[in-house]
């Protein structure tokens, strides 16, 4: 057949059909090189069970590795009682809960339908966002876990803490001899102010935080609690400062006054009369015949200056009924005040055994800033307790022996409060050891800080005792606000 026999828009028309099978081609050419045909439903489903399982199916495990990684199925188990009905459906759920209600057995595998049934739960927890908190905890008790030391350094440090601080608090034996000196009432002075900064700034900062759960680093709590430590130190120094201009004003009106002072003695100069008298020999008005018999005869006598520098008018009184300072004095002649004494000791060495120990068992820092506030408070207490024994009618020996019975039952606080601790939630003790401290602080140091001073507001040193005390306080808040703010940047040992 010859070309010329052809039509003669046959040229166009073939040109024209390649071109339509050309433009239909493109795009399914297109389509197969970008792989839109391969992706379908089943393609997702296929992917999870290749890379969690073999073949088209999961195990147990399998299925509960997959949970742990997208955080779902990480809440306690309870699978004795059905899931329907048990919770609210946002509660974080364990693997167990999700596999029970699913009837999943520990045989099972979990092929395509069964996914696909499971899938929804999933779907579910993941919305409900229950078990982000929930993991958050779990995360936060593991560092609690690692950040806690040792059974050995709770001991240990624990062990060291208790033993410091009784030695310490027989430093006051040693001092007596120097309580007539001069000096000695501004010494006490700052000690005790001391005391009562660590006390309370512990109670502050440790204790009472602790005992709510709060954690100084998340919850930010510190600077609230210097507040409160503000507050007091803000109204101390506005009632000194008044009480010092009211002081002097009334002695520029008055001081031409008939009443002298000396017409009505404080008690202050009632006491150095009596240790005046004592220290010329004057004994004889003082002293029960029997008492006088016994000392001429056969019994030895005590240090004289130890008793004489912290006698009182009261002391002196009941001390009618007694030899108080013969050696081996029977028991049934020591005024009943020593043994209350004794035995409050032996409860207040008690529970600061109980915090220190408790301290410890939640971290080293924890323990040592209760141990220092205790430190703290212990010298002057038992300088003051050790004084009240010998006025009652102890011997040295019989005060130095129950000084140290009372400090033996710091050690068994101790032992109770790292037990306690170790097993239990330590909170409660620290709420306890927390309104110990305040009361100690504020009730009992606190008066006895003013008394101290006394003597030298009588002579007209006014501003001297403030200092001090102004010192003393601030310096154990400021102990207390260190070890509280980097006690999680040290590390110890």
């Amino acid at each position: 057949m010859k070309l010329m026999l052809l039509h003669p828009a046959f040229p166009d028309c073939f040109l024209l059909i390649l071109l339509s099978l050309w433009s239909a081609a493109v795009p399914e050419a297109h389509a197969m090189s970008t792989g839109t045909p391969a992706i379908s439903a089943a393609s997702f489903l296929q992917d999870l069970l290749h890379r969690y399982g073999e073949g088209n199916s999961l195990t147990l495990q399998e299925l509960k590795a997959l949970l742990n990684h997208l955080d779902v199925g990480v809440g306690r188990d309870n699978v004795t009682q059905p899931l329907q009905g048990q919770r609210n459906l946002s509660t974080c759920f364990s693997s167990g809960d999700l596999f029970a209600a699913h009837n999943f057995s520990n045989q099972s595998r979990i092929g395509r339908r069964e996914f696909q049934e499971f899938c929804p739960t999933i779907l579910q927890q993941l919305d409900s966002r229950a078990c982000s908190s929930e993991n958050q905890e779990n995360e936060e008790d593991e560092q609690t876990e690692e950040g806690k030391p040792s059974a050995i350094e709770v001991w240990g440090f624990g062990f060291l803490s208790v033993s410091l601080i009784n030695l310490a608090s027989l430093l006051g034996v040693l001092v007596l001899p120097c309580t007539e000196k001069a000096f000695f009432s501004r010494v006490l002075t700052y000690f005790i102010a001391l005391s009562i900064g660590t006390l309370l700034s512990n109670a502050l900062f440790q204790l009472i935080p602790e005992a709510f759960g709060f954690n100084p680093l998340e919850d930010y709590y510190v600077s609230k609690s210097a507040v409160v430590f503000g507050g007091f130190y803000l109204f101390f120094f506005t009632e000194k400062i008044l009480k010092m201009l009211l002081k002097q004003k009334n002695e520029h009106h008055h001081g031409h006054s008939h009443y002298a002072s000396e017409t009505l003695p404080s008690k202050k100069d009632q006491e150095e009369g009596v240790t005046e008298k004592l220290q010329n020999g004057d004994l004889d008005h003082m002293i029960p015949q029997h008492c006088s018999s016994e000392l001429d005869g056969k019994a030895p006598m005590m240090d004289e200056k130890v008793i004489v520098g912290s006698l009182s008018v009261q002391d002196l009184q009941a001390s009618q009924s007694a030899c108080y300072w013969l050696k081996g004095v029977r028991y049934s002649d020591i005024g009943t005040l020593a043994w209350m004494i004794t035995l409050s000791d032996g409860l207040h060495n008690f529970i600061d055994g109980l915090a220190i120990g408790a301290s410890f068992t939640v971290s080293v820092f924890q323990g040592i800033s209760t141990s220092v506030a205790i430190l703290c408070e212990e010298f002057p207490h038992e300088l003051g307790d050790f004084v009240i024994l010998l006025n009652a009618g102890m011997s040295i020996q019989q005060a130095l022996f129950f000084n140290f019975l009372s400090a033996c039952c710091c050690y068994v606080g101790l032992a109770f409060g790292i037990l306690a601790g170790s097993h239990f939630s330590a909170n409660w003790i620290f709420a306890l050891a927390g309104g110990m401290f305040l009361y100690i602080a504020l009730a009992d140091m606190f008066p006895e800080m003013n008394e101290v001073c006394q003597e030298d507001e009588r002579n007209g040193s006014i501003l001297i005792p403030f200092v001090i005390q102004n010192l003393g306080l601030l310096t154990g808040f400021t102990i207390m606000l260190v070890l509280t703010m980097y006690s999680g940047q040290i590390q110890i040992g």
